[in-house]
Formats: structure tokens, C-alpha cells, sequence
């Protein structure tokens, strides 16, 4: 790949920031209260990666929009002393910041509760840019938020990678014609991610700067 990547786009759960287990806890705490007995754990990683409306939605049509309040209840009450941070994360967002590459977060997140994850993993002064759900009116996998994020930062698809743990970020990169680079450290499990052919698996988030020649320092 080389040094022509200039731009590196990142999904935020899952990717940078550990909220597997404030998300999860968050779904059982409604599922418990709306379906209860229906779901368990493992059942909740299926919702991973869409929107909520779009889970919500795929189980109580008609209560979707209270499920989603719920929910976001109960996340930001626990947000802080839920959240995690993967290793070399920051390090590695470090060191493309102070590299001179060009940063963007791209989620299916709320803007303020993203923001709010951003400065949790001390990783904000990194991102000038954040392109989250309620900036968009579609969401990855559609094109339309990796390209806005492009548009923004006056990148090209070519020059910019797509970093994720879903479907919808690697899908999302494909159709936005950007280098896709699936993290194995996904809830969902590597083989499920390989499915979508990413162009890059990465099994630590200090890969990244190899595979895009980045020095490490």
C-alpha cells in the first residue's frame, strides 16, 4: 500500500475505543425490560454494527423509538464507567496525527456520545473530524458518511483507508471505493469478518502503520 495513504477513517465501537461491554449491557437492560427472557449475551452481538433504529426496529417496530430512548438511558448513565481502552491504540493514533495524516472518525454513533467516547480514551485531539449518525442520512454501509468524511478533509478515496470491526465498515469502505481494514479483535469473531473480504486484516492497531508505511518512531 505504501506511503500514498494520506487519509485514515475509523469506526469508533469496537475499533478505537472497547464499549463491547457497555453496549451489550445496554441491550439486555432493554431487551430484559421490553422482550424479556428473549435474548442473552451472545445473542446481542448480532446488533452490533447497525444502527439502533435499524435493531430496534427489527424487533418491535412499533416500540422502536422507546427502545432506542431506553437504551441510550441506561449507555450514558454507564458510559464512563463502562468503556475500555484496546491496546496501542492510542499510540498508534498518536503517531499518525503527528505524522501529518489526516483523521476522521466514522460512526453509527450520536455525535455527542461519540464525542464523549473520543475524550474518554483521551484519543479527541486527534480528530477534528467526526462524522456520526445524526450528520448523515445514511449509514454505512451506504458510502454516503465515508465520503462526506472524505469530502471534509479534502481526501481521495484512493489515498484513504477504512478501519472497522463490522460488515458495515468493511462493506462500507468497498462502496465508497476506500482500502478496507478489518480488526481482528472484533466481538463477532475474525472468520466472520474475513466473509466480507477486507483488503487487510490487522490483528493490532500498531499494523496499521506497517502496512501503510508509516514509521513508527
Amino acid at each position: 500500500m505504501g506511503n500514498q495513504i494520506d487519509t485514515y477513517l475509523f469506526d469508533l465501537d469496537g475499533t478505537l475505543v472497547n464499549t463491547y461491554d457497555l453496549i451489550v449491557q445496554s441491550f439486555l437492560h432493554t431487551f430484559d425490560h421490553f422482550v424479556p427472557g428473549k435474548f442473552n449475551k451472545e445473542d446481542c452481538y448480532a446488533f452490533i454494527g447497525p444502527t439502533l433504529k435499524e435493531s430496534f426496529t427489527s424487533i418491535l417496530p412499533d416500540k422502536a423509538d422507546e427502545m432506542i430512548a431506553f437504551y441510550r438511558k441506561y449507555n450514558h448513565e454507564r458510559h464512563d464507567e463502562l468503556i475500555r481502552e484496546f491496546d496501542g491504540v492510542y499510540e498508534t493514533i498518536k503517531t499518525l496525527y503527528e505524522s501529518g495524516k489526516k483523521l476522521a472518525v466514522v460512526t453509527t454513533k450520536m455525535k455527542s456520545t461519540a464525542l464523549r467516547g473520543l475524550a474518554q480514551a483521551r484519543l479527541a485531539p486527534f480528530f477534528d473530524i467526526v462524522i456520526a449518525l445524526d450528520d448523515i442520512q445514511k449509514p454505512k454501509p451506504d458510502p454516503e458518511p465515508i465520503l462526506k468524511a472524505l469530502d471534509l478533509l479534502g481526501s481521495k478515496p484512493e489515498s484513504a483507508v477504512m478501519v472497522g470491526d463490522s460488515h458495515h465498515d468493511i462493506l462500507g469502505a468497498k462502496n465508497a471505493g476506500v482500502i478496507s481494514v478489518g480488526v481482528s479483535w472484533t466481538i463477532k469473531g475474525e472468520e466472520y469478518l474475513r466473509k466480507y473480504n477486507p483488503d487487510y486484516m490487522i490483528d493490532h492497531m500498531q499494523e496499521l502503520l506497517e502496512i501503510t508505511g508509516v514509521d513508527p518512531k
